[in-house]
């Protein structure tokens, strides 16, 4: 299981993703969790989508920006197009979504829990509350905009949900998991995202016992009390004061966060070679260009399969099989499918297309019990792993970039707005 502990900053981007996308990002997206069930289990499914860091290589692999808060919302709208198609099938579906449609949550998780037999008004009140958690006793400056709740039918959930800082202009991506969940009001969160605020005051501390069970005997105060008591607390010094400065931290001292689960996202649009692990992007350039086609033609049984489309299957192949070390650079991601603005290069609808209908054919020919281009899915990561850890294939950075652009057009290259010719 995921240790998903966290923090990035996301800046916020305004912006449509175009329909040509979208559509893609719904087929890809739908794959890659049908391929986590069909390997792992539905379970894993909502233990992946709680870390920061795989959610946002998610995104990049998809051909969303790498790195902006847009990320969130595009991927669960396109998972919430996929999933709940096919819900009773996976045995998951995703409730909520941004603005209103995270108003119509409860009434989304009543109507599922009358299909399935589970407690619809327990799954109301854990919605409610991790709403609330991040919303009033988190309080960093972000105003909770997105809510989605997936939920399973063993009544297992993960939340995703999206505040926004409009004063700095970035968003903080927060994640919940039913998983291991010890208590909604103690270290609850599974991870977060977002932008270090610096200094906030964080109530679901563990340290913070005593100053909530404080506040809930001040709340029981007559007024006219309360407010002499406030009055009284601005006359002292800081350390005199009902919230000790114990429970004041940073996003970092908070919640014990892990250091690997940890990733600032830049503000620059662009991919710089110092966003991506240059060795790990090396690994799959080389598994890509450097192996015999053949070798991977005859398990995929695809004639023809280039090495571009390779490259993108490997990168597809590791969100799929990858461990959590594997995702501290989801801008590595973004050259499975280039970015909708063009950065690192245009997506590039060829390899797009072509990657998902060989995803689609080896879950299909798994279940009817060909094993084969499924096990070979896999291999392409395996392969890549081996490649990285008994050489040296330093990807060049800049030559990687500029055969991507060259070889866009005649890949259907496409940016938002715009065709590559």
């Amino acid at each position: 299981m995921f240790k998903s502990t966290g923090h990035a900053d996301l800046p916020l981007h305004t912006g449509t993703v175009p329909k040509w996308l979208a559509d893609r990002m719904m087929q890809m997206g739908t794959l890659i969790v049908e391929s986590l069930i069909e390997n792992f289990g539905k379970k894993e499914v909502l233990v992946r989508l709680s870390d920061p860091l795989w959610f946002q290589s998610l995104g990049a692999v998809m051909g969303m920006d790498w790195h902006s808060s847009g990320i969130t919302t595009s991927v669960m709208y396109a998972l919430k197009r996929g999933i709940n198609a096919r819900a009773r099938e996976f045995g998951l579906c995703v409730c909520g979504g941004r603005g209103k449609y995270s108003r119509r949550t409860p009434d989304e998780l009543r109507f599922l829990a009358d299909a399935t037999g589970l407690d619809g008004d327990k799954l109301v009140n854990s919605s409610k509350l991790v709403a609330k958690v991040d919303s009033t006793a988190v309080q960093d400056g972000f105003q909770l905009y997105m809510h989605n709740f997936i939920l399973s039918n063993e009544g297992d959930w993960t939340v995703v949900q999206q505040g926004m800082n409009t004063e700095t202009k970035t968003a903080r991506r927060y994640h919940w998991s039913s998983e291991n969940l010890r208590s909604f009001i103690e270290e609850p969160h599974s991870g977060v995202t977002g932008e270090n605020e610096g200094l906030i005051l964080n109530l679901t501390a563990k340290d913070a016992e005593a100053t909530r069970s404080r506040i809930l005997d001040f709340s029981k105060l007559n007024p006219d009390k309360a407010i002499k008591e406030i009055k009284d607390v601005i006359k002292h010094d800081d350390n005199k004061l009902i919230i000790p400065k114990k429970i004041i931290t940073t996003q970092d001292e908070n919640r014990e966060l892990a250091e690997q689960r940890s990733i600032v996202m830049p503000f620059h649009h662009e991919v710089r070679a110092e966003d991506v692990n240059l060795k790990r992007l090396g690994g799959v350039l080389a598994t890509a260009y450097a192996s015999d086609p053949k070798d991977f033609e005859s398990l995929l049984l695809t004639p023809g399969l280039g090495p571009r489309t390779i490259q993108s299957l490997t990168l597809v192949s590791e969100v799929i099989y990858g461990t959590p070390s594997r995702f501290t650079d989801p801008a590595r991601f973004s050259f499975a499918h280039g970015g909708k603005d063009g950065h690192p290069f245009p997506v590039p609808l060829k390899v797009y297309d072509e990657s998902i209908r060989v995803l689609h054919e080896s879950i299909e020919k798994s279940r009817m019990g060909y094993k084969d281009k499924s096990e070979c899915i896999k291999r392409l990561h395996t392969t890549a792993l081996e490649i990285e850890k008994y050489c040296d294939p330093v990807a060049d950075f800049e030559k990687t970039v500029d055969r991507e652009w060259n070889m866009s057009p005649g890949l259907d290259g496409r940016m938002e707005g715009k065709i590559i010719r």
